[in-house]
C-alpha cells in the first residue's frame, strides 16, 4: 500500500506483525488513512504462519501492501526484522519506521505527530529517536504506557505495594502513573511498543531487534539499546491512539514469559549478584500474588522457580 500525500523527506514504513489477526486487521487497515494522514506511507505486513485468514485479509483489504510470510511464529521480534528487511529492500533510507500491532486504531494525524518529533535535540545532548503516542483502552481510559528501567527497589517496590500504587515513587516502579507525565512530552527509559515511531538513524544505529525475546522485553531492549547510542524515547500527547489488546494479564502461559523475560534482560546488564537479587525480587512479588489464588502469578512464580536456564543468553 503506498499512499502519496505532502511529505518532507520520503516515505514512511508502517509495519505490523500478525498472527492469527484476521478479526482485528479490517479495523486497523480502515483507520490507517487518517491516522497516517499528511505522510507518504507504505505498509509491510509480516505474518508469523497464522492459521486463520490473516494473509487473505490483508491481500484483499490492502492490495498494495507488501506480505512477508514468515513461515513460521518466531516471535515478535522475529516478525519486525522480517517487516525491516522487506522494507529496506525499498527504501534503504527510509525517513521513518511505524511499528503498530494490529489492534492499534490511531487518530487522525496521529503518525506525522509522532515522525515530526524524531530527531529532536533533548536537553542532556540526546535525541529522540523513538516517539510514542497517548495510548487509550477501547472504553477510553489512558494506559499507563510509559516505564522506567528495571531496578532492585523498583521490583521490590512493586512486591510490596503493587505497581499502581507504587508508580507514584519513581523509586519504586518501573510503572510512570504521575499524571502530569501524560500531559507533557515526556522522556521515559522505555514505552509499551503497541505503537512506536522509529527515527531512520535509530534503525540504523541498533540494527536488527532481539530475536531472543519471542515476546515481551524485546521493545524494552531495544529502547534502552537506542538510548545507549543518544536516542532517547519520548511521549507525543498530541498523538492518539486506541489499543484493544492487554491479553498477557489473563493468560498464565504469557504472564509467565513476561516476568521471565524481564529478568533476561535485567541479566543482560547486570551482574549476576544483582542478577540474583533481582529475581528474588520478582519472584516475591508473583508468589504474594499466587497466595491471593491468581493463576497467571502462580504459573510466572513456577517458571521463575524451575527454570534457570531461561535466564541464560540465548
Amino acid at each position: 500500500m503506498h499512499h502519496q500525500q505532502p511529505a518532507a523527506a520520503g516515505p514512511v514504513a508502517v509495519l505490523v506483525v500478525t498472527w492469527n489477526s484476521a478479526a482485528v486487521l479490517p479495523g486497523f487497515l480502515e483507520s490507517l488513512p487518517a491516522g497516517m494522514k499528511g505522510l507518504d506511507w507504505r505498509l509491510v505486513v509480516a505474518d508469523n504462519a497464522s492459521s486463520d485468514d490473516t494473509v487473505g485479509v490483508v491481500r484483499a483489504l490492502a492490495p498494495d501492501a507488501t506480505v512477508v510470510e514468515t513461515g513460521r511464529n518466531g516471535g515478535y521480534a522475529f516478525g519486525v526484522n522480517a517487516a525491516l528487511r522487506a522494507a529496506a529492500e525499498w527504501d534503504e533510507d527510509c525517513r521513518a519506521v511505524l511499528i503498530c500491532n494490529p489492534d492499534i486504531r490511531m487518530a487522525e494525524g496521529c503518525a506525522a505527530t509522532l515522525v515530526e518529533a524524531l530527531g529532536t535535540p533533548l536537553p542532556d545532548g540526546s535525541r529522540v529517536g523513538i516517539s510514542v503516542p497517548l495510548l487509550y483502552e477501547e472504553d477510553g481510559a489512558l494506559i499507563h504506557s510509559l516505564r522506567r528501567e528495571s531496578s532492585l527497589s523498583r521490583a521490590l517496590g512493586e512486591a510490596v505495594l503493587g505497581n499502581r500504587r507504587a508508580g507514584r515513587f519513581p523509586r519504586l516502579s518501573e510503572l510512570v502513573t504521575a499524571p502530569a507525565a501524560y500531559r507533557g512530552r515526556t522522556t521515559a527509559d522505555w514505552a509499551t511498543g503497541a505503537l512506536m515511531a522509529l527515527s531512520g538513524e535509530c534503525v540504523t544505529a541498533c540494527g536488527p531487534w532481539d530475536e531472543s525475546f519471542f515476546l515481551y522485553s524485546e521493545e524494552t531492549e531495544y529502547c534502552l539499546r537506542a538510548r545507549d547510542h543518544g536516542l532517547a524515547t519520548r511521549l507525543e500527547p498530541d498523538a492518539l491512539a486506541t489499543h484493544l489488546g492487554g491479553e498477557s494479564r489473563v493468560s498464565p502461559r504469557l504472564w509467565s514469559l513476561l516476568c521471565v523475560n524481564r529478568v533476561r534482560l535485567y541479566r543482560r546488564r547486570h551482574g549476576p549478584a544483582a542478577t540474583a537479587a533481582f529475581r528474588g525480587a520478582v519472584l516475591l512479588r508473583e508468589l504474594s500474588r499466587a497466595a491471593l489464588g491468581r493463576a497467571p502469578a502462580r504459573a510466572a512464580a513456577q517458571a521463575l522457580l524451575g527454570a534457570p536456564q531461561s535466564f541464560h543468553e540465548v
